[in-house]
């Protein structure tokens, strides 16, 4: 899935060029080493990207290994449901039983073998079963930046990391996080699910009507590779998370992992991965912190000084310069609301 705008890290990721085609970590972009990771994966036979309308061009011209043919468009952003649907419907098309896994384009992944184990077993999972399955990360503290998936303390026979889905949670408050973390059966919400294309639609037939009639009314279109917006902007926006994982319940799976994860979902996600100096500070590009402790600078083409301040964020870029507070940094979607209202287009 690569269709979001990454509003939560403006102001360097904008709509031209949101969060999942920058290279916030190592030298390829986010969605360029998603792909990467799976390519690596033996059972993987196919990659195909879906993304927004105006991003699938760029998309098509910058990633390697995919072709033009393997990017699906939707006409807008639906929320996750409509887009994993209406991935599931070509993939459908394509092979009836197709095993569909589905990643976020801009997650980083540390541990290939440990993930590559937990792709296995769900492969082998959803085969085997009628059934959908999502990949839960062992936390190693208690983060409020995360979604948790609750599991039952049964384990599936024959498998010892793989458990009964019992409820998700929205990021927690702090307290909240503590006893998710203290209870011992909660994982982090990775937002990887794993299952049969034709499994996934038969599912949103019951509790999706609405949205699988739409689907269905697509295929022929699809299949006459003619344009679906007409339908599509018929479509209500819904999670999958809530569409449909917390209505099936305990008939989902989840399988426990402790490969390395983070959703780089906020600032201070991506300073929590990156090497810091003796102060805590982390400085990317040109700039320089003095009696200051903890704080975050990306800076490129520009020197940016820092004196006397703790916890901050700052990010300059050609045209824009965010300063937040770290404890405010979920914040930063509420500016870019702010700065969209006001009408300025040409810092979004």
């Amino acid at each position: 899935m690569a269709g979001g705008s990454g509003t939560r890290f403006w102001p360097l990721s904008r709509k031209e060029n949101p969060k999942q085609l920058l290279n916030i970590v190592g030298g390829s972009s986010m969605l360029q080493m998603t792909v990467d990771r799976l390519r690596k994966i033996k059972f993987v036979d196919d990659i195909f990207i879906v993304t927004r309308s105006d991003l699938a061009d760029r998309i098509a011209e910058t990633i390697e290994g995919i072709p033009i043919e393997n990017i699906i468009v939707e006409p807008s952003g639906k929320n996750t449901a409509p887009c994993i649907g209406l991935s599931a419907l070509h993939l459908e098309m394509l092979k009836k039983d197709s095993v569909m896994g589905v990643f976020p384009a801009d997650h980083l992944i540390v541990g290939h073998q440990k993930f590559q184990k937990a792709l296995k077993t769900a492969n082998q999972l959803v085969q085997e079963k009628y059934s959908i399955t999502t990949i839960g990360i062992k936390p190693t503290y208690p983060s409020t930046a995360y979604g948790y998936i609750q599991y039952t303390k049964d384990k599936v026979a024959g498998q010892d990391d793989t458990f009964h889905l019992k409820t998700f949670a929205e990021k927690p408050h702090f307290s909240l996080a503590k006893r998710f973390i203290k209870s011992g059966d909660f994982l982090w919400n990775s937002g990887i699910f794993i299952w049969r294309a034709n499994v996934l639609l038969d599912l949103m037939k019951v509790y999706l009507p609405d949205l699988y009639k739409q689907l269905i009314k697509m295929k022929p279109i699809i299949k006459k590779n003619q344009d679906i917006s007409n339908l599509w902007e018929a479509i209500t926006p819904e999670s999958i998370d809530y569409g449909i994982m917390e209505k099936v319940g305990s008939d989902a799976y989840v399988i426990k992992a402790d490969f390395e994860w983070s959703d780089l979902g906020s600032w201070n996600a991506l300073y929590d991965i990156l090497p810091k100096s003796n102060g805590g500070n982390v400085v990317r590009g040109e700039g320089m912190v003095l009696n200051g402790k903890d704080n975050f600078i990306h800076s490129q083409d520009h020197f940016t000084a820092v004196v006397g301040l703790e916890n901050v964020v700052i990010i300059h870029t050609d045209d824009a310069t965010l300063v937040v507070h770290k404890d405010q940094v979920e914040k930063v979607k509420s500016m870019v609301d702010l700065v969209t209202k006001s009408n300025r287009e040409d810092l979004l």
